[in-house]
Formats: structure tokens, C-alpha cells, sequence
């Protein structure tokens, strides 16, 4: 047989890439938008052939590559078939981001000013498809419009939600609040289902313009939120993966615990150094051991991370379920994997006392805790120890005798990486990193898997050591991408928006406040407000607006800096068992490392960026999830406590009432405005207040109040509050001091920072944590 002629475009500079992938290589998806690009004008799949001089057989690979450059939101057909670049100034590619009320936004894939979806614009598309927009106008509110120009992607091939029936037809009503589509059943298609229950839908038309999206039963779950539920609904009704798909199952057939002797060949050998791995009480997946030891100049800080890619290649069954689930999901009483137990908890994790591979960031930093070299290598190592924060906490902060004899042989390193986190806390003060005071919660189970306790998670030393090598190893990894010109996944932080910042200010200076900065202020600007006011009766108001002024950090090629952590460039290196994004940076690093070239990297910038995008989707997929499951888990616990009194201070404050946490239990409710004294109330969104127009009482955000619990509606997962008539509220309450207290914004909790990206705090890593967080994405 004759062998297959190679033709390769003479200018394409991502060729041997291709070439690597397949045996008759195309050109890349780069160069296919460049030579589009250049011509100016939609080109057929056939016009393109010519323009890239490719055989028939690299004809008919192209004709695949187009479609999945379209389903990507990198091109766009037109009704002529022809191709042409999707232009980010009228054509923008992104994510539907469904709202309760019927209108929605998209979510541009590059990032940037998100646009307003109309809900007639909503009626053909769902919460998380990938369409493509053209900018439309402008509303009253200054807010761009967007009309969907074409649907991408489809996010639901099954929806879960509760059963209406009407005469012989079905509508099934969403569980996921921000699909607010009903979906038609046809009586056929009930599947024995009954007024009420809890179903899961298959999508059998997708919604239109002009019809609705019909589906068939296939699951009845059970009657109403039925005790239990919680969790396996959400994971449902957001679609996570759970079940895993036999090639998967076929592919990790006969690992086993032991690492294979030939696999540490090659490798830099740690097996006597001093690693250990600090974690929380219940973690079964070791992902980071640390080692510090002093220097002449300062510090050498090793950070061994567990070498995932080694057992993980590209486009293996592992590799494509991973990037499917793209992280781990962490409810309160499981977990959902995003590697098989056998891999997460066993060959990949840091286990103590067993040899693993690792890549190890060796990282040096001078006296006053600047970084000044960073290398990267493959290592076998061999964990001396799986301690446990309050252990270590015990060690260095308490002197435990007893503990310190334990583990004698590696006090004095542990001592070591004390000294260095101290250090490098005053360097993350001198550089302006924001640092919220917020305070985490755990939900406490009992024997009925109900909820007995939530309960604050206290932080120490020992968790904010980690977190401090956790954010050197990332930088570094960032640093490493930056010099040698790489592209890469960045984990990104941008500066707020302008209205966001107008009303921040508008908001400080009715108390005679001010950011300072400008148009583009800093972390330390934020920083040294926050320091400015601690201390004040109403410290904790101010840093809830400061909060909720920023931005949401995402993953992007684009490296626009870390403005929370005051990074210029930063990345995630350090947990590649439970996120995708982690898993990239590790191939990307081991690329280099390994004498490759950043042209010839297993991805493109495009697939990159395609990546990065479906990665902070499925992280808030996750956020929603675990949220879904937190909430009515509350409305449970609270359901026997209806007529009962509490203490609380004021959350969030809307057109529609008061949102108030509980003082101690860490659950939140709304005082509806028609709850409130008889009076006519005007929102000021501005100054974060309702203000009563007859009484002059005045309701802000940070305020405390008495309430007492009136209604509790699981199947919605709302908790209704009305004034205890003791609430002591006054009249012309605007300046009086709310009492200075922890705040109560939670977040999910990680090792290295929270959704905003301002605080770093201990990482998710065992069943029974909470993560409720309020989140703004606009």
C-alpha cells in the first residue's frame, strides 16, 4: 500500500503539534481563523480547502474540524455555509446565564462586559448553552443587549423538577431556578409519574422561538423533596457525572496501590527528604506535601504535588470524563470525584509511608519572603507523615509535648515552615492582598443523615501555612508559563467594574469614606480601607459592599493578574486530584521540562481557552449544586422551628424586603417587604437601606434584628421571617451602629482562595464540609 502524502501548509507554525496528533495532519484551528481572517469574507469548507492547498482525504478531516470550530464558538455558518470568524466586537460566542425572573445573560468565552438576554431572547435557549450574540443595543440601564444569532451548544439532555398535570398533558417545572422553561410531557410520556412528584425529564425537543421544549419521563425520584433527597437531587437537577463509563472502568482495570518501579526511573529522588502532607481531620486525597529548610538568602521551600498526568494522558477515557466533570464537587455529606477512588484516594494521593510521583516546584525566596528562582521537576517521593492541622496547630502554636514526641523527626521542619509562613504573611501585608475576616461553617449530621449542628470552622496557623505555600507554588508555576512565553490556563481576578466602583464610592462617602485609586484602584487599595475601619461599629457593613464590589475569578488564557491576591500573573498548580484546570498546568510545565517547545504543545491557545471556559462553568455548576443542597437542607432543619425567635443581622437588603442570617446557626431567610411596619419603604440600592417613608425607620444592610420564623417551604427552598414584635427596631435607625461581629459571608472551603479570590482558606477535601456562598456575578 502506498503511503499517505503529508502535506503541510508551508506558513502554519502549529504544525508539528498537528503532526504529533495525527497521521495526515490538517491545519491547526489557529491558522484556519488567520487565513479566514485575512481573506475578509465567509469562505466554504471547499474555498478553504484550496486556500490551506490540502488533498481529499485532509478535505474531509477539515469538513470535521469546522463543525467543531463552530460548536466551539470560534466560527460561524451562515445560511450559505459559509465559515467566518465570530468578531468580538459584533458576533460574541458564550454562556446563557438563566435568571429566576425569565431574562439572562451571556457569559462572553474572552471575557468582558457580560450581556443582557431579554426574556424573548431566553424563550429559545436554557441556562448553560453555548449560544452566539450580536450586540443589539444598549437599555436604560446601560446595560449592552445581546440577540442570539445561533445556539452552539445544547447544556440539558434531562432536566430534574416537579410534575404539574393538567387534564392528559404534563408540565414539569424545574428544580434549577434559573431554567424557568415549563417542559411539556405528553400523556404518553408520563411514565406512571403523578401530580407532584419529583421526575427527571429527557429533553426530546429543545425550546424554540416559537415552541416549547417537550421531554418524556424517565425517572420518578419520589414524592415532593422528600427527606434525602437533597443531595441526589441537585446532583441531578445540575447534571453532574456520577456514574462512571465502562471504558473508564476498562482503562484503570489492575492499577493498584503500589507504584511501579520502572514509572521512578528518570525521576528526582525525595524519598529522604522530609515531605509531609497537612490536612484536614476526615481528607482521603493527599494532593501537596511541603518542605521547608533555611538558606544563607532565605528560604527553600519545596512544594511535591501528586503527578496526576502520569495516569492521566490526553484523550484517554479518564482524561475526557475528567475534563466532562472538570472538578470535584463537594456536598455536605459526599463527595463527587473527578478521578475514579482508585486514582484520588489511592495511586495519586500522597498516602504516608508509600513511594508516589509527584512534580515538585522548588521554589527559593529571600529574607523578607520575595521570590527570587523557581524550578520545576518530575520526583519520586516519600511522605514522613499525614498530619492534620489541628496537630500541627498543637505542635508549633501549643506546644504539645506529647505530639511533639510523636513526631519528632519532623518538628523541626514543621517549625521551619512556621517561620516561613510568618514571613511570608508580611509580605502578603506589604503587597496589599485583600484579606476578608469571613468566617466558615460545617454541617454537623446525625444517625438519619439530617442535619444536627452548623457549626463555625475555626482557622489556625496550620491552615494558612498551606495556604501560603499553596499560593508560592502557583505563582511560581505562573512565572514559569510568563518567562518562557508559554500559553497557558491562568486563574484570573479582575478589577471591578465601574458601576460597580461608582457605587462603592457613592456608598463611602455618605460615611465619609474613600477609596483611593481611581478608575483602577488595587488590592491595596481595598486593603488599607479595610484597615481603616476595623475597629468601627460598622466594619462589617463596609466589608460586605467592599465584597461585593469585585469581580469573580475565572480560568483564561488571557493573564490579566489576580487583583484580590495582588498577583500579576497566578495559575493553579496544586490540585490536579480535584480540578481539571490543575491537571493542564501540570502537562504544560512537564512540556517544558521535558525540552518541548511552546508551539508544539499538546493545545492550542484556542483549545485552551475552550477549556478554561467549560472549567468555570462546571466550577459553578458546582457553587449551584452544593448551594441547591445547603438550601434546602436549612429549610429541613428549620421546618419544626416555624413560630420560634431569633437574633440575626441584615444580609442583603432589596426592592423586596430583607435577606437576615441567624446569629449562630448560620441560616438565612427574607423579611418581605410587606413583613415590615406599616409604612411605604424606598430601596436605596446605593446606600445598601430601606427607609420608611411615614416612621423614618431605616433598614440596612449589617443591621441586627429580631425576627421570628413564619412559614418554611422545602419543595422551594424559602424560609420566611417576620419582625419579632420585640425587634426593637427605632425610628431614624439609619446611624446607629450595628454591632461588630464576624461576618457570615461563607465560602466553600480550599486551599488556595475563595470565588472573589481575595482569601485564601483551607481546601475542600472531605465529606461533611459546607460551602454556601453568596455569589454576584454582575
Amino acid at each position: 500500500m502506498a503511503k499517505r502524502r503529508k502535506t503541510r501548509s508551508p506558513k502554519d507554525p502549529y504544525h508539528e503539534r498537528e503532526a504529533r496528533k495525527y497521521d495526515n495532519p490538517i491545519p491547526s484551528r489557529e491558522f484556519i481563523m488567520e487565513t479566514v481572517q485575512q481573506v475578509g469574507c465567509p469562505l466554504s469548507t471547499s474555498e478553504i480547502a484550496s486556500k490551506l492547498e490540502l488533498d481529499e482525504q485532509q478535505a474531509e478531516s477539515l469538513e470535521f474540524r469546522l463543525k467543531a470550530m463552530v460548536r466551539d464558538g470560534q466560527l460561524i455558518r451562515n445560511r450559505r455555509g459559509g465559515y467566518c470568524l465570530v468578531d468580538s466586537k459584533e458576533l460574541i460566542a458564550g454562556r446563557v446565564q438563566g435568571h429566576k425572573d425569565g431574562f439572562g445573560f451571556l457569559i462572553p468565552d474572552e471575557g468582558g462586559e457580560d450581556l443582557f438576554l431579554l426574556p424573548r431572547e431566553m424563550r429559545q435557549v436554557m441556562h448553560g448553552d453555548r449560544v452566539v450574540v450580536r450586540v443589539s443595543g444598549v437599555d436604560h440601564k446601560g446595560r449592552r443587549e445581546g440577540t442570539i444569532v445561533e445556539v452552539l451548544e445544547r447544556a440539558h439532555e434531562r432536566i430534574v423538577g416537579k410534575l404539574h398535570i393538567e387534564g392528559e398533558v404534563g408540565f414539569v417545572e424545574a428544580d434549577n431556578r434559573r431554567i424557568t422553561h415549563e417542559i411539556i410531557v405528553p400523556g404518553s410520556e408520563l411514565g406512571g409519574a403523578v401530580e407532584g412528584d419529583i421526575v427527571v425529564v429527557e429533553l426530546m425537543v429543545q425550546p424554540s422561538r416559537r415552541t416549547q421544549a417537550v421531554g418524556r419521563i424517565v425517572e420518578v425520584i419520589g414524592a415532593h423533596l422528600a427527606p434525602g433527597m437533597e443531595t441526589d437531587v441537585a446532583i441531578r437537577s445540575h447534571e453532574i457525572p456520577v456514574d462512571w463509563p465502562e471504558e473508564v472502568l476498562r482503562q484503570i482495570e489492575g492499577l493498584s496501590e503500589e507504584v511501579p518501579d520502572h514509572q521512578k526511573e528518570g525521576r528526582t529522588d525525595l524519598r529522604d527528604l522530609p515531605l509531609v502532607t497537612i490536612d484536614g481531620e476526615d481528607a482521603r486525597d493527599f494532593d501537596d506535601a511541603v518542605y521547608c529548610q533555611p538558606t544563607p538568602k532565605g528560604w527553600k521551600l519545596i512544594v511535591a504535588i501528586a503527578d496526576v498526568s502520569s495516569y492521566v494522558e490526553p484523550r484517554t477515557p479518564l482524561d475526557v470524563e475528567g475534563r466532562s466533570r472538570g472538578n470535584s464537587v463537594y456536598f455536605p455529606d459526599r463527595v463527587i470525584p473527578m478521578l475514579p477512588e482508585v486514582l484520588s484516594n489511592g495511586l495519586c494521593s500522597l498516602n504516608p509511608r508509600v513511594d508516589r510521583l509527584c512534580m515538585a516546584a522548588e521554589i527559593y525566596l529571600d529574607r523578607e519572603g520575595v521570590m527570587t528562582r523557581s524550578r520545576f521537576y518530575e520526583a519520586v517521593m516519600h511522605s514522613k507523615a499525614r498530619l492534620t492541622y489541628n496537630k500541627v496547630a498543637k505542635i508549633l502554636v501549643d506546644g504539645d509535648e506529647a505530639l511533639r514526641k510523636e513526631y519528632a523527626h519532623v518538628v523541626p521542619h514543621l517549625e521551619d515552615l512556621h517561620a516561613l509562613f510568618k514571613v511570608l504573611t508580611k509580605s502578603r501585608r506589604e503587597r496589599g492582598a485583600i484579606d476578608f475576616d469571613t468566617t466558615e461553617t460545617r454541617i454537623v449530621f446525625d444517625d438519619n443523615g439530617k442535619i444536627e449542628d452548623i457549626v463555625p470552622v475555626m482557622r489556625n496557623d496550620a491552615h494558612r501555612i498551606i495556604e501560603e505555600c499553596m499560593l508560592s507554588a502557583n505563582v511560581a508555576a505562573a512565572r514559569f508559563f510568563e518567562r518562557r512565553k508559554m500559553p497557558s490556563i491562568y486563574r484570573i481576578h479582575d478589577l471591578p467594574k465601574m458601576e460597580k466602583l461608582e457605587d462603592l464610592r457613592a456608598f463611602l462617602g455618605e460615611l465619609g469614606l474613600a477609596l483611593s485609586g481611581g478608575d483602577k484602584p488595587q488590592a491595596s487599595d481595598y486593603s488599607k480601607l479595610l484597615a481603616q475601619v476595623k475597629g468601627r461599629p460598622d466594619a462589617e457593613l463596609i466589608q460586605t459592599v467592599l465584597l461585593r464590589s469585585m469581580s469573580q475569578a475565572v480560568y483564561s488564557t488571557e493573564n490579566v493578574g489576580h487583583f484580590g491576591l495582588a498577583y500579576p500573573a497566578y495559575t493553579h498548580f496544586t490540585s490536579p486530584i480535584r480540578r481539571y484546570p490543575d491537571l493542564l498546568v501540570h502537562r504544560a510545565i512537564k512540556h517544558l521540562v521535558n525540552g518541548g517547545k511552546p508551539q508544539n504543545f499538546e493545545y492550542g491557545i484556542a483549545d485552551l481557552q475552550a477549556m478554561a471556559e467549560h472549567c468555570s462553568a462546571t466550577e459553578r455548576r458546582a457553587d449551584e449544586a452544593t448551594r441547591d443542597a445547603m438550601d434546602t437542607l436549612k429549610a429541613e432543619y428549620m421546618h419544626d422551628k416555624v413560630g420560634e425567635e431569633y437574633m440575626g443581622i441584615i444580609t442583603s437588603v432589596t426592592s423586596f424586603g430583607l435577606f437576615v442570617m441567624l446569629d449562630d446557626i448560620y441560616v438565612d431567610g427574607l423579611v418581605h417587604i410587606t413583613a415590615l411596619d406599616r409604612d411605604y419603604f424606598h430601596f436605596d440600592p446605593v446606600g445598601h437601606r430601606l427607609s420608611g417613608d411615614r416612621t423614618g425607620i431605616v433598614y440596612r444592610l449589617g443591621d441586627p434584628l429580631k425576627i421570628r420564623v413564619a412559614a418554611v417551604n422545602i419543595d422551594d427552598r424559602k424560609i420566611d421571617f417576620v419582625l419579632a414584635e420585640s425587634s426593637g427596631k427605632k425610628a431614624s435607625s439609619e446611624q446607629t451602629p450595628s454591632k461588630s461581629r464576624k461576618s457570615r459571608s461563607r465560602s466553600r472551603s480550599r486551599k488556595d482562595e475563595d470565588r472573589t479570590g481575595s482569601k485564601t482558606t483551607e481546601k475542600s477535601n472531605s465529606q461533611g464540609k459546607s460551602k454556601s456562598r453568596s455569589k454576584r456575578r454582575k
